[in-house]
C-alpha cells in the first residue's frame, strides 16, 4: 500500500521518501525525514531486495555487485543509520526494533541463484551480529524469512528461470516447489507475511533478538 493510500484510507499516517538504498547519504536522509515527520523512530524494517538468476559458472561481477549491494549492503546501511538515530534518542522502557527480511535462500543452497543465496546468508549474519552489537543500546534485531511469495520479484524470477534454461515454462518453478519442497501445498502471498512482521514490530516480541523466523510453508525442513 502506498503512503498516499494509507493516508487516504485513514489507516495511519505515512510518508514516502525517494532513495537509493545502496547509498549511505540516502539512508541517512530517509531517517531524518522520518524523524521530521514523526518525531522519533522505534522500528526499522529492511526489505529492499532483488534477484537475477545465474548458474554458478555464469556469475559475473555485475551480477554479483547488483544483488549484493541491494540485498546486503543496503540492509547494513539501513540498520546502521537507523540504529544511530535510536541510540541518539536514548534508552526507553521497551526496546527499539530492527527487522530484517531474509529468505529461505539463507538455509537452502539453490544452484540457480547462488548470489542471491549469498546475499541472504549475509542478511542472516547481519541479524545475528547486529543483535549482539546493539543489545547494549536496548535495540533488538530479528527477521523473517519467506519462501515463495507471489510478488513482482517472483513473477520476474519465474520468467528469468525460463530464460536461463532452468525451467521449461513460466509457472513451472511454482509448481515444482509446491510439489517437491513445501509441506503446505501452495505458494504464499503478502497477507501470509503480515502477521509475523507485525509481531516482530510489537511488544509481544520484546524478549526476542537474533532470530530469523521462517514463513516458508515448511520448505526449510526438507
Amino acid at each position: 500500500m502506498s503512503a498516499s493510500a494509507i493516508n487516504d484510507k485513514g489507516a495511519g499516517r505515512a510518508i514516502a521518501v525517494r532513495m537509493d538504498v545502496t547509498r549511505r547519504a540516502d539512508n541517512a536522509a530517509a531517517v531524518a525525514a522520518t524523524v521530521d515527520a514523526f518525531g522519533m523512530i522505534n522500528v526499522g524494517l529492511f526489505n529492499a531486495g532483488l534477484n537475477k538468476p545465474r548458474f554458478f559458472m555464469d556469475i559475473d561481477e555485475d551480477n554479483w555487485d547488483l544483488i549484493m549491494n541491494v540485498n546486503t549492503k543496503a540492509m547494513w546501511l539501513g540498520m546502521q543509520e537507523t540504529a544511530r538515530q535510536m541510540i541518539a534518542q536514548g534508552k526507553q522502557d521497551y526496546p527499539y526494533k530492527l527487522i530484517n527480511v531474509g529468505s529461505i535462500a539463507s538455509r537452502k543452497p539453490l544452484v540457480d541463484v547462488t548470489v542471491y543465496c549469498t546475499s541472504k546468508y549475509g542478511c542472516l549474519a547481519l541479524t545475528h551480529c547486529g543483535a549482539v552489537a546493539l543489545s547494549e543500546h536496548n535495540i533488538t534485531v530479528n527477521g523473517y524469512a519467506p519462501g515463495v511469495v507471489v510478488t513482482p520479484l517472483w513473477e520476474q524470477l519465474d520468467k528469468d528461470l525460463v530464460e536461463i534454461g532452468f525451467k521449461q515454462r513460466e509457472g513451472q518453478a511454482y509448481d515444482d516447489i509446491v510439489r517437491d519442497a513445501l509441506q503446505i501445498k501452495r505458494v504464499s502471498y503478502p497477507d501470509d507475511i503480515v502477521g509475523t512482521a507485525s509481531f516482530l514490530a510489537s511488544g509481544d516480541s520484546d524478549y526476542m533478538t537474533g532470530q530469523m523466523i521462517h514463513i516458508d510453508g515448511g520448505w526449510c525442513i526438507q
